[in-house]
């Protein structure tokens, strides 16, 4: 089973039963956001996690060890070059000595389990793709959620995926969708994908209410928090650059785990960057929303209303 290695603060934030919000290093590496985007965002991320009273916890694969938390000093690691790590990489990661292994989302939400962390915090959710009934390709972060008891905090799913069933696989294995004072589910980038949460929230005490009365001991929350107003692309624009990158996708024998950057790439062209303001505002956001929800949650202050 996963032994991850927390570090100082971590460690003595959870022995006190203080915050902790874990967080994922792909995004952080060359293999999410371009530099030196990747590295304002660990800053914006880590600052928006410490404002909100909660300890910022990366997790990431160094040196063959699974880290939960880094100190400053140690940011560099994940900056630079990476090899992606999801949840069935990590023991491989370690066996093999990896010398950065950036975590996923179905990764870190195992690691933030195995560490006792109730919160995650991310940008966006993979989860199953458009044509899946018939390459069978759904992503592991759903199996993640469904598998730990860990809350995890999204601007919902990206928007090239098939989001209706990606809805219905996380209905299917018993994970509740929240919508964070929001009734519509958030399509990274863009505000509402057209579809609806099953449920809305409106404090973080509510989303830790639910936390608390969930009816499978090893099942998480999908907390879905939509990208703030005035960083929101224009979602017209944004549905033809998807339309146009996945027929190239289709033309040029693109799949699996290649379809995402290639067209997280095809969307920042067409927006001429605009795309990567849009991707730090959403995770900082969401980063703020896990502090107040991991706060919520240690404080086992439960006010109802």
């Amino acid at each position: 089973m996963i032994s991850p290695r927390c570090s100082e603060e971590v460690a003595d934030a959870l022995d006190a039963g203080r915050a902790v919000v874990a967080m994922e290093s792909t995004i952080y590496s060359e293999l999410g956001l371009p530099s030196p985007a990747n590295a304002e965002a660990l800053r914006r991320c880590v600052a928006a996690i410490r404002d909100g009273g909660a300890v910022p916890a990366v997790t990431a694969v160094i040196d063959g060890i699974v880290r939960v938390g880094l100190d400053d000093d140690e940011h560099h690691r994940i900056l630079g070059p990476a090899r992606k790590a999801a949840e069935r990489d990590v023991a491989v990661a370690v066996a093999q000595g990896w010398d950065v292994g950036a975590t996923t989302v179905s990764a870190s939400v195992a690691i933030a389990a195995s560490a006792g962390i109730s919160v995650f915090a991310t940008g966006g959710l993979g989860g199953v793709h458009r044509g899946a009934e018939t390459t069978g390709d759904v992503s592991a972060d759903l199996d993640a959620l469904a598998a730990h008891h860990v809350v995890s905090v999204s601007a919902g799913a990206k928007a090239f995926l098939d989001l209706a069933r990606t809805l219905e696989h996380l209905e299917t294995a018993g994970v509740p969708v929240l919508g964070w004072r929001h009734d519509d589910f958030p399509a990274f980038y863009v505000r509402s994908s057209g579809l609806p949460v099953a449920h809305r929230v409106e404090t973080a005490a509510e989303v830790a209410r639910v936390f608390d009365n969930l009816t499978r001991p090893s099942t998480g929350i999908l907390l879905t928090v939509p990208i703030p107003v005035d960083d929101e692309l224009d979602p017209d624009e944004l549905a033809s650059v998807l339309d146009a990158a996945l027929a190239e996708c289709d033309a040029s024998g693109i799949t699996g785990a290649a379809i995402t950057p290639f067209v997280l790439g095809r969307i920042a062209a067409a927006t001429d960057g605009g795309s990567i303001p849009a991707n730090l505002a959403l995770a900082e956001n969401n980063a703020r929303v896990a502090a107040e929800v991991a706060v919520a949650i240690a404080s086992g202050d439960r006010p109802r209303g």
